[in-house]
């Protein structure tokens, strides 16, 4: 077997961790919402090699007319609820062990359609920006197998509208417009300053061509300035993933999390002012998630939608029904060395992933990683 540079394998291990990237909009209660994680819903991150840059966009459509009730069905309290999120990372490998990336979404729509198509509370705007480091404990290769362990610690700042209001009644003598605060499920954020602690473990080698990796995340959330305190988030994922043709890559996650009730002010109703049902708060879920990629040199498209095996809620809250992604990942050096091997050839072409050995004076792909060598001359 041809052993790989660090770097490469580092790359393989980014490269088939896109699952779930998507921001989690699992709501916290049918009237309460805004919880669950706000990063690219629990993405799975190593870290990138030193020098690397990655962007990566990703869309995300969820639609849900399914309301629940413990482990049951229950009667809708409005008619559906859909948004379209639209979510960005740029992150870049300061060293070979510390990559940090920043990260945020933009929300084209979130939309809360009433009863009767009565009317729709709706929103749009700019959601959290997080700033998340990570930082590798443990990297070891030996012969063809690479096992690598992440921590990570983020920093959320809420940058959209948490207290954004909507028209409830207008007088038809007078024409007044009375207002009131949009449910949580409908605002871009929930306005408060979250702390994520993170940790990734990946492991290729054995058996061939197969790669398995898993993270748990832990969010630690914050007050906002209305009193509330959406319940901690806790998720944790395994995955499994392999490659065909040295392109084509098909992953599957399983995925579980909890979100634990939330807390408010005793000084403030929420019900009343905030359209917060607390008892309606809490949530525990598990689901399996097929993803799809394609990758060409260093760009990778995929596709992913999340399938809900078991949803449980407190009180009555609107559950997952259907959720899609469709992303796009973009990875270069800002730094390259032309110097292939160990032996200082200069090639005519070289592996865009500076695998060692990889490089040649004719087209073709890399030995190592597979992937389409690039003219350096």
């Amino acid at each position: 077997m041809v052993k790989m540079r660090l770097r490469c394998l580092k790359f393989f291990a980014i490269h088939f961790c896109f699952l779930a990237n998507y921001p989690l909009l699992h709501s916290q209660g049918c009237c309460s919402g805004g919880s669950g994680s706000p990063i690219a819903g629990n993405a799975s991150q190593g870290v990138l090699a030193q020098h690397q840059m990655e962007l990566a966009s990703s869309l995300q459509y969820i639609y849900s007319d399914k309301f629940l009730t413990g482990n049951g069905e229950s009667s809708p309290l409005f008619q559906s609820f859909s948004s379209k999120y639209l979510y960005n990372r740029v992150a870049y490998g300061i060293t070979k062990d510390l990559t940090i990336s920043l990260e945020g979404g933009y929300y084209l729509n979130k939309t809360q359609t009433e009863l009767n198509a009565a009317g729709k509370i709706q929103s749009s705007g700019f959601g959290d920006m997080i700033i998340f480091p990570r930082y590798d404990i443990l990297n070891r290769k030996r012969l063809d197998k690479h096992d690598e362990l992440t921590i990570g610690l983020g920093y959320k700042i809420p940058l959209g509208k948490y207290n954004d209001s909507h028209v409830v009644f207008t007088n038809p003598t007078t024409g007044r417009q009375y207002f009131t605060i949009s449910p949580p499920l409908v605002q871009p954020t929930n306005g408060s300053q979250d702390v994520l602690f993170y940790l990734f473990y990946m492991h290729s080698g054995w058996p061939k061509n197969i790669r398995f990796f898993a993270n748990s995340m832990y969010i630690k959330k914050g007050w906002n300035a209305l009193g509330e305190k959406f319940g901690d988030f806790t998720a944790v994922n395994v995955f499994v993933s392999r490659t065909f043709m040295h392109s084509l890559g098909i992953t599957l996650q399983c995925n579980a999390e909890w979100v634990q009730k939330m807390r408010y002010n005793e000084n403030v109703d929420v019900l009343a002012l905030y359209n917060v049902d607390v008892n309606s708060t809490g949530s525990k879920k598990i689901s399996l998630i097929p993803q799809f990629s394609y990758s060409y040199k260093t760009c990778t498209i995929y596709g992913l939608a999340e399938v809900p095996l078991y949803q449980k809620v407190q009180g009555t809250q609107i559950g997952i029904q259907q959720q899609f992604t469709m992303g796009l990942s973009y990875r270069f050096f800002t730094k390259k060395d032309l110097k292939c091997d160990d032996a200082g050839n200069d090639f005519t072409y070289m592996c865009p992933m500076k695998c060692k050995g990889g490089g040649s004076n004719s087209p073709g792909i890399c030995s190592v990683c597979g992937m389409q060598l690039d003219k350096v001359k």
